[in-house]
């Protein structure tokens, strides 16, 4: 499967209604292929202007925005409107709060509707080096409202991020020692000041993940009801490639959505991610390997429950009930004394 396949996977674009955050000049799904609505962080010519001495974007091919997802909530940025899908390739990492983020687009999503990603595996991009995005600091952004970037985020960018080759990412270990730093140390100061002191928006990767390090943080915020959304499928990155994929499904279900995530962390268990997609069981296999031990658990659960309810309608629980009675009255006096 190509590219496009992989992120469409499942989706029938003619019947369909959907967002694409982000198209640039590159869209995925066009307007000739279905109904589709563009949103960004700015205006068309906003965009163009931002881009203009930017040699590798073609700034005529630029779409224009249809929805602009600043300082309004998604849903009031789309006047209430429900959609099917979600695209955003390579947009989830720049998001200065995961958590609401995804709850945004989780309001205006119609019922199991879809959001569809493709995100940098930070093992082989310019994030090599940077350490592993952890609960604590998706937490973090979520009780501060994020809206820009926190200065934590700038700093970690542009200290640790680096000329990286993806192929001898692939081929060799790659360290801090055997990579140049794209930025200096006064580099870094200035733009996280003046977040900090005036809140304004520097474009930074404020989150990196390895497939494997996406899932379990997905299964933590499920398990907390944070995410209120499954994992569907995805496809795990394939060699001498940079970024992986995830079709993420709408859904009130907690269990299942932790369940989902847990099955795709299992499905990703090596350091080399082809040798894992090759190695492991399907998504489904592992989801109902899931629901197997789930089930399991809860009859050995409902039989505890029946053999306790049997004891007591039993006529030695009745006989021994003053005994036990008597016992709890002289506990308490006792914790009394």
């Amino acid at each position: 499967m190509n590219r496009k396949q992989k992120l469409l996977d499942g989706l029938n674009l003619k019947q369909l209604t959907g967002i694409e955050i982000g198209p640039l000049f590159r869209p995925v799904v066009t307007k000739s292929e279905g109904d589709v609505i563009y949103i960004d962080h700015a205006d068309t010519e906003s965009l163009r202007n931002k881009y203009r001495t930017n040699s590798a974007v073609d700034i005529d091919a630029i779409v224009e925005i249809d929805a602009v997802w600043g300082a309004q909530t998604l849903r009031e940025c789309l006047k209430n409107r429900t959609v099917d899908y979600v695209i955003a390739s390579h947009v989830i990492e720049h998001v200065p709060d995961l958590i609401t983020w995804l709850e945004e687009l989780h309001s205006i999503l119609n019922w199991q509707g879809e959001l569809r990603l493709v995100v940098p595996d930070k093992r082989f991009t310019f994030d090599l080096i940077r350490r592993e995005t952890e609960l604590c600091d998706v937490l973090s952004a979520y009780i501060a409202h994020a809206r820009v970037p926190q200065p934590i985020c700038i700093l970690d960018h542009l200290l640790n991020v680096s000329h990286v080759d993806p192929k001898r990412a692939w081929d060799a270990e790659l360290n801090a020692e055997s990579v140049e730093r794209c930025h200096s140390f006064a580099d870094a100061i200035p733009p996280a000041t003046d977040s900090f002191q005036n809140g304004t928006y520097h474009d930074v990767h404020c989150w990196t993940f390895t497939p494997r390090s996406f899932a379990s943080l997905f299964e933590s915020l499920a398990r907390a009801g944070l995410v209120h959304f499954a994992c569907d499928n995805f496809f795990d990155t394939e060699r001498y490639e940079i970024e992986f994929f995830v079709a993420l499904k709408a859904s009130d279900d907690q269990q299942q959505i932790v369940n989902s995530w847990a099955a795709m962390k299992s499905a990703t268990t090596t350091s080399v991610p082809h040798i894992a997609a090759s190695n492991s069981k399907s998504l489904a296999d592992l989801l109902e390997l899931e629901r197997s031990r789930n089930l399991a658990l809860s009859r050995k659960l409902e039989a505890a429950h029946r053999t306790i309810q049997d004891l007591r309608e039993s006529t030695s629980w009745r006989v021994t009930g003053p005994l036990r009675s008597l016992g709890s009255t002289l506990r308490r006096k006792r914790q009394r004394a």
